[in-house]
């Protein structure tokens, strides 16, 4: 067929008629593996301004998150500390804890609500942003796998 199709001038006119239906088809039905590059870009394009946003920062930026980062670990290490203040010093501990019993009950719920607002914004926080990531940012395609041509092959919308 290659020299038949040589000799009457088949092949080239084919191949025009070929890349002319692919591009009305084109035009027509947006090609799946362009909105996957798109998407893609528009990926890349959002992390290169998260970068540029939040990629250098200052002194006083590390300061505040070093500062951010200590309630949790104070508030845990404090607590194991007491347990060793009172196996070192159970007569001092006891004078302390008698102090503690001193301070007015709306003073605890304050520093209970404080607390409470604390933690309960962090884990908020945390919860409302892993939730978009996992929406909003795809993997890149392999680059061996072609949705569109997969869907050809499928048969899809007959």
């Amino acid at each position: 067929m290659g020299l038949m199709g040589r000799f009457f001038g088949i092949g080239r006119e084919a191949r025009q008629i070929g890349q002319a239906v692919s591009g009305v088809l084109r035009v027509v039905r947006p090609d799946a593996t362009r909105q996957i590059e798109l998407g893609q870009q528009a990926v890349d394009s959002a992390r290169r301004q998260y970068a540029a946003e939040f990629g250098a920062r200052g002194r006083f930026d590390r300061l505040v998150d070093a500062l951010n980062r200590l309630p949790r670990p104070v508030l845990a290490f404090g607590t194991i500390g007491l347990f060793v203040y009172a196996m070192i010093s159970p007569d001092a501990f006891a004078h302390r804890m008698q102090g503690l019993a001193q301070v007015p009950e709306p003073l605890w719920w304050l520093l209970g609500a404080i607390v409470s607002f604390y933690f309960g914004a962090r884990e908020l926080s945390y919860f409302r942003g892993s939730a978009r990531p996992a929406e909003t940012m795809r993997r890149p395609a392999p680059r061996d796998s072609n949705p569109a041509l997969e869907e050809w092959r499928a048969g899809g919308d007959r």
